[in-house]
């Protein structure tokens, strides 16, 4: 089953499930898109590949895909793609509720996508052209010489970003690290965005955000963190190592400082195991991570003590400047170059954070 505005069962009037208010056009393009023509029911679809009607249901619904009766609006490939996780399941590889999960997720990242290239990118350069045209007209033509191109992008970059995950994972220490790993999350957060909303136009707000995700998702993919997600004013990434994610969130605090368009930014990095699920976090760490940015100074990182600790044992940071001066004194005695430590720490007061007692943030600098 599809979701899109063209094609696929998501209850909507222009959907297969009120095919005598179809388009002409709109099913062209469905049938274009998707490479095949209605041919079946649901139910029809769940008997040729084979399994029940109620899990088939399960995965259509992880999928992203409403209820549509008996309407006869599915494809071979709606068949086929049921076959295959039901074979994935009947051959082990796979439990039931792994295989919704896989569906679940991958429904759910491709609608976003496709939610963007249809709003953003399709709208754009699907404006007609010359006067008494409509967009339609120039939709089919452009989508028929996009759509190949794009299916492969899209290939190659998930192809990518799984071998780069299955990288990290395999490199994890035991089989409990795999799902509950240590980690440094970071928020980083647009501080008046509120305030922001009430004075700037509509068009104007999205651009800024716009151009602040793009930034951030910039910064945090060049210098080897990951991006989880962007939540319009604010952003969460995560890294393997303290000292990537103390970098980035540097990285951004100057950037943005250095746009005049921009608003502060404040960054909050918390350092400890987190549980990863469909490309998410979750845990106390990610919790502190986004208490310490509320209560962030403006153009300002603020870290947990954990993080602290860590940059302090991969010599990052030292573990207080009057370490490091003397540090830099022996070395001089010695002829010999000091520690060349990149960050600087700076204890701050103690205070009582909501449903995580109390803690004691570190003030982050760049040093030198």
């Amino acid at each position: 089953m599809q979701n899109s505005r063209t094609g696929g069962p998501d209850g909507r009037t222009d959907q297969p499930g009120a095919e005598s208010d179809d388009d002409p056009l709109a099913l062209r393009l469905e049938q274009l898109i998707l490479g095949a023509e209605r041919r079946y029911t649901p139910f029809q679809a769940a008997r040729s590949a084979g399994v029940s009607m109620e899990l088939a249901s399960r995965f259509w619904r992880a999928m992203g895909f409403a209820d549509i009766g008996q309407a006869k609006a599915l494809t071979e490939a709606d068949v086929l793609a049921l076959r295959r996780l039901a074979g994935l399941v009947e051959a082990g590889l796979l439990s039931e509720a792994m295989a919704v999960q896989v569906a679940r997720s991958t429904g759910q990242t491709t609608a976003r996508l496709a939610e963007w290239q249809i709003d953003s990118f399709l709208e754009g350069l699907t404006e007609p052209p010359e006067p008494g045209m409509t967009r339609t007209e120039v939709t089919y033509p452009l989508i028929e010489l996009l759509l190949p191109e794009l299916e492969e992008f899209l290939i190659y970059v998930w192809r990518r970003q799984l071998a780069a995950a299955t990288g990290r994972v395999v490199q994890a220490a035991d089989d409990e690290e795999m799902v509950d790993r240590r980690l440094a999350v970071g928020f980083a957060d647009l501080v008046g965005f509120t305030r922001l909303t009430r004075r700037m136009e509509e068009e104007e707000l999205g651009e800024l955000v716009e151009a602040f995700e793009t930034t951030a998702a910039d910064l945090v993919a060049a210098h080897g963190g990951r991006l989880i997600k962007t939540l319009g004013d604010e952003v969460l990434y995560a890294a393997d190592d303290a000292g990537v994610a103390a970098e980035i969130a540097l990285r951004l605090i100057e950037t943005m400082a250095n746009d005049e368009t921009m608003p502060e930014l404040r960054v909050g990095i918390a350092f400890g195991t987190v549980t990863t699920r469909m490309g998410d976090v979750f845990g106390t760490t990610v919790n502190l991570a986004s208490r310490l940015t509320s209560i962030a100074p403006k153009d300002a990182v603020l870290v947990d003590g954990a993080f602290a600790e860590e940059l302090i044992r991969t010599g990052d940071a030292p573990a207080s400047e009057a370490v490091a001066v003397e540090e830099a004194v022996a070395a001089e005695k010695e002829g010999e170059e000091p520690p060349a430590y990149r960050f600087g720490l700076q204890p701050m007061w103690q205070r009582a954070v909501r449903g995580l007692g109390v803690v004691e943030p570190w003030l982050m600098s760049r040093r030198g």
